[in-house]
């Protein structure tokens, strides 16, 4: 069986089932398997906060989906599995590449050990799996996002109810393409930049007294200020208009069009550089330069801290933007940025 996952870039899980009760990975990330029966998975898992995988952390990713799998659903039967990961799905660019695996392996164990579960749980096993068996304190946006993914489309998640809709992006119509200006800075979700932007928000919340930062608004930010200091503000004040942002991209992209939502694309950026702090200058680069050759609007994508940027631009500007970024980097020092289109696709399905 092979699975992928899309964004035209593509993970592959080929799978198969065993004879006997264990579960052997292979990736063309490593030279060699690793291999653990069925019943040491839950001695394998769930890994401590802060603590590296007791397995390699690229097979953490595929066990740790055969983990959580077991522990969703009563059906799954004790034969193991082999599964061969392949993807071209740029590692730490911040376009899903974990979500990536999660999916395809998930879909294609759902698959083989008829579990009949839904792509909404298969989401809540791929996070579970890279919160407890990677050790990254990620959210469930990536998953939801690789599994529910569609044509021309973006994915409207509310993350507290997981209720999502698929929100035509009228970019195809309106001659508009995604480019993906990938820095080859890499980064990793498992280290402390992001927990620490987790822990603020979480810090920030309790201030306010509401369970999470969902329950604020922007009316809620003068009395942020007089509870939090300098950086728990600025932490709690991204999260609160990116939230605001992301409905009013919901709402423009319907009454007025894609075009219409360069400036919320910028303001987030802006948000993330110097709220947030998870830009670098490399993704700085990439979105001030995009602007400056005429993109609708432009910013960095993903957890931060390297990764790659997004611009909306004109498709018959996508070379132009493309060489002058190449260009800027090379001016500017930075290695050469790896630089593609992207459409939004189908979430994982079976090709074989």
């Amino acid at each position: 069986n092979v699975y992928k996952r899309q964004i035209p870039h593509r993970t592959y899980a080929a799978a198969a089932l065993r004879d006997d009760d264990r579960v052997r990975v292979t990736s063309t990330f490593a030279a060699g398997p690793v291999e653990v029966a069925l019943a040491d998975l839950d001695t394998l898992f769930p890994t401590a906060a802060g603590a590296e995988p007791a397995v390699p952390e690229w097979s953490a990713y595929v066990l740790g989906v055969a983990w959580a799998l077991r522990l969703a659903s009563t059906g799954a039967p004790g034969r193991g599995a082999d599964i061969a990961i392949a993807s071209d799905v740029p590692v730490g660019a911040g376009l899903s590449s974990s979500a990536a695996i999660e999916g395809a392996v998930a879909s294609a164990l759902n698959d083989l050990w008829a579990l009949e579960l839904d792509p909404v749980a298969l989401a809540q096993v791929g996070r579970r799996a890279e919160n407890e068996a990677v050790g990254a304190p990620t959210g469930i946006m990536d998953q939801m996002a690789s599994m529910l993914g569609r044509p021309d489309a973006a994915t409207f998640l509310d993350c507290r109810s997981l209720a999502a809709e698929s929100v035509p992006t009228g970019f195809t119509g309106e001659g508009l393409e995604v480019l993906v200006i990938d820095t080859q800075v890499s980064h990793s979700h498992s280290t402390g930049g992001y927990r620490e932007r987790r822990d603020a928000c979480e810090r920030g919340a309790a201030l306010l007294g509401i369970p999470s930062l969902r329950d604020a608004d922007e009316a809620d930010l003068p009395r942020a200020a007089e509870l939090m200091d300098d950086v728990t503000l600025r932490r709690v004040r991204h999260v609160i208009t990116e939230n605001q942002r992301v409905l009013d991209t919901v709402r423009i992209l319907a009454d007025q069009g894609p075009r219409a939502i360069g400036d919320l694309l910028v303001a987030s950026h802006a948000s993330m550089r110097d709220d947030f702090e998870i830009s670098v200058p490399e993704l700085d680069l990439a979105v001030e330069t995009a602007l400056e050759q005429g993109a609708v609007g432009a910013r960095m994508t993903g957890g931060g801290f390297g990764g790659a940027a997004i611009a909306l631009v004109e498709r018959d500007a996508v070379d132009r933007i493309a060489d002058a970024v190449t260009r800027a980097f090379a001016e500017a020092g930075f290695g050469a940025p790896h630089v593609f289109t992207v459409r939004p696709s189908d979430g994982p399905r079976r090709d074989a």
